[in-house]
This record gives C-alpha cells, structure tokens and sequence, in this order.
C-alpha cells in the first residue's frame, strides 16, 4: 500500500491561499461577490475565458484552498465543496446519472442515502439494487446494462461493515462504471479509496474533517471529468459551503493527522472495555480481532477508525437506560467530535427505516453507536462503566 502523505506537507502548504500581506494565518474572504477592472475582464471571467473568482456560490478563495488541501489528502485531481455532507452525496449522484440510469449500492448505507435512493431519485427515473458487496459474484448478477454506479461506505454507518474497496473496484473498473464511495467515517488519514479505483469520494466535512462539531460542510472529489459535472449541477443549484466554513475546515485539516490517530487510539481501549463486560452482547470495531473482516480491516485500513458499535443487554430500553446513566458523555446523532458521543441509531440516524431494514444492516434496538473523543480514555471508560453499572 503507498503512503499517501508522503510529500502531501508541502503539497498543502503550497495551496495556502495568502494575500500580497503574507500572512501567516489564512484570511477571511466575507464576499459574496467579486469586481473586475473592466467590462472585458468582467465578460472573460463570467465565460472562463480568464482565471478568477465572481461569485461565491461559484468558488472563493477560502474554498478553493479547502478543496485543494482535500484533493492533496485523497489524492484527486479536482473537488466541489457543498454546504452539508448530504448536499455532497446527493450532488454525486445527481450530477452525473440521468433518467434511465441504474446504481447498484450496499445495502449498509447512511440513512439519508438510503431515503436518496428509495425516494428522491425514482421520481428522476433513476433506479437502485441494494446487494451484499461482501460478494464478488452477487455484485457483479446485479449489474444491468443501464448500471452506471457503484455506491459503497466503509466502514458502514452505524454497523462498521467493511467493504473490500481493490475488489470493488476491479469490478466497477471491467464493468465501466462510477465507483462512488463515502469516507467520511476513515478520513484520507486511515484509507484512500483512490488507491483501489474509486472515481468519486464524498465527505461530511462537519465530521472528522472539522472535528470541533462548529460547522456543516461536505466535499465531493474525484477525476476532473466528472467534478466537471458536479460542479456544474452544484453552480446552479446552490449548496454552495459558506467562505467561514470552508476557512474553519481548512485549518483543522492542519490537525487533522494528529486527531484521528488519538481518536483510534482511544477507540481501540474503549472497544476492548467494551468486549470484556458483561452488559455487552456484542461490540464491533474493525481493529477487533473479533470483527468479522479484521484481517481486512488491517489490509486496506491504517487505524481502526473512531466509531465503535456494541449491543446492550435489553433491547431498546436497555440501551436508552444505559444512555441516561451516563454523565461525560453526549447523546447526539453528530460524531467525529473531539468529545465523545452517544447515539442510538434505531431511534435518531436510521430511525426512517423500518424494523426489517434496520435488522437487514444490523442495527438492533440495543445497538449503540460511539465516537470516541479526545478525552482522556480512562475517564471515557469511566463513563460507560457509571452507564452499565446497575445495568
């Protein structure tokens, strides 16, 4: 596997946006639009005739040095930055599919992905097929002859099921078709899909990629092709990332190596707590031996990732009387934080799915998802203990 920040330092520090001031620190660009020394730079800017910014909902400085920062990290050659992560998944799909076109998608999928699918994009004419990628031969019976995309996340929201990304995209590659995949939940700091044949990678940036829980944003990167298409949709249909956030995302990407390594770290521990009590049915975390793809996990993965899911004894009430007991942590449907959060996907993240489809991916009433923060992990232990004690 190649090293992807090897050279990336430099590579990032060159796309620093730096005004004739020299500044140390970014600047802010509060602009929603631009001004021109004439009426004919004004023409060849607007027709692209000319480099340069004229208006924000295009691109801004603070986002062009967001998205080239992520291109560096992910190793693509272009990106569009979207105002939520959700703007960025529905713009990577609906940049580039048309009436009449097929995507095949694992079934272990995000929640609002999921409702994309099954109801946003029929009444386009674009249809789906949910199949087990864990299946070489099940994804490739799937594929029809108006399939253009490959949809995957990996590890899955909330069930942490890995999909083989090498195999996948050997698949995607010989059937000539969009491998699209969500990282938001590894980060370029754990896994580039890019290395396995992925033409599209979406972020929720309000995730890892800010990790302080300040601010909504996404990031759809890939081939210059087809960012061409996505950034065109997303010019005239408006989720454009606001300056302020893009300039939030950019300098926490400066952290952003040095948070997810302690974000694992700290997981790894709380996992192994975890797997150890008794009030504990099951706990899933990829750098668990116990998981069920641990030796892929540790093939395609550099850390196990922040997000662990485990079962408690009880069922629904078990788990919320868990989640009340305990006193640091959060109960929120965020993650990627720097402090720690609780969440119950049956009740809040998948709670539009039904009861068959929830159990379909795995996600029972006792299921509790975790992301483990910066905090000191014995404190964080301590706090699940206090919440299982008396359980």
């Amino acid at each position: 596997m190649s090293n992807p920040k090897k050279g990336q330092s430099g590579a990032i520090r060159n796309q620093t946006q730096r005004t004739k001031y020299r500044e140390h620190s970014v600047p802010l660009f509060l602009t929603s639009s631009f001004v021109f020394e004439s009426a004919e730079q004004m023409e060849a800017m607007f027709n692209g005739t000319q480099c340069g910014d004229v208006y924000s909902r295009y691109a801004n400085p603070n986002l062009t040095e967001f998205i080239n920062k992520m291109c560096a990290l992910e190793k693509a050659e272009a990106g569009f930055a979207t105002a939520s992560g959700m703007a960025a998944v529905w713009a990577s799909m609906a940049a580039v599919l048309q009436q009449g076109d097929h995507i095949v998608a694992n079934r272990a999928i995000f929640g609002s992905t999921h409702k994309i699918l099954n109801e946003l994009l029929p009444r386009f004419g674009i249809t789906f097929s949910y199949v087990d990628f864990t299946n070489r031969d099940t994804i490739r019976a799937a594929i029809k002859s108006n399939t253009k995309m490959l949809l995957v996340e990996s590890p899955s929201n909330p069930g942490l099921q890995l999909i083989d990304l090498e195999m996948v995209g050997q698949v995607s590659k010989k059937a000539g078709l969009i491998l699209n995949v969500d990282n938001c939940f590894s980060t370029p700091v754990i896994q580039n899909p890019t290395d396995y044949g992925a033409d599209l990678v979406t972020h929720s940036a309000t995730k890892y990629i800010d990790g302080q829980g300040r601010a909504l944003g996404g990031i759809v990167l890939g081939s210059q092709e087809l960012i061409d298409q996505v950034t065109s949709f997303c010019r005239h249909t408006g989720p454009a990332l606001s300056p302020f956030n893009a300039w939030l995302f950019s300098k926490s990407l400066e952290t952003l190596e040095l948070r997810v390594e302690k974000h694992c770290e700290n997981a790894l521990a709380v996992a192994e707590f975890l797997e150890s009590h008794a009030q504990i049915e099951e706990v899933r975390y990829p750098f668990l031996p116990s998981h069920p793809q641990y030796d892929l996990a540790k093939k395609q993965m550099r850390f196990g990732g922040g997000i662990v899911s485990f079962v408690v004894a009880g069922g629904k009430a078990g788990a919320q009387r868990f989640l009340n007991k305990t006193e640091m942590c959060s109960l929120s449907s965020n993650l990627g934080d720097s402090r720690t959060i609780l969440t119950h996907p049956a009740t809040t993240t998948h709670s539009k799915l039904s009861p068959e489809e929830r159990l379909a991916v795995g996600i029972s009433d006792g299921l509790v998802r975790i992301s483990v923060g910066l905090e000191r992990v014995q404190d964080i232990i301590a706090d699940l203990e206090l919440g299982l004690t008396s359980h």
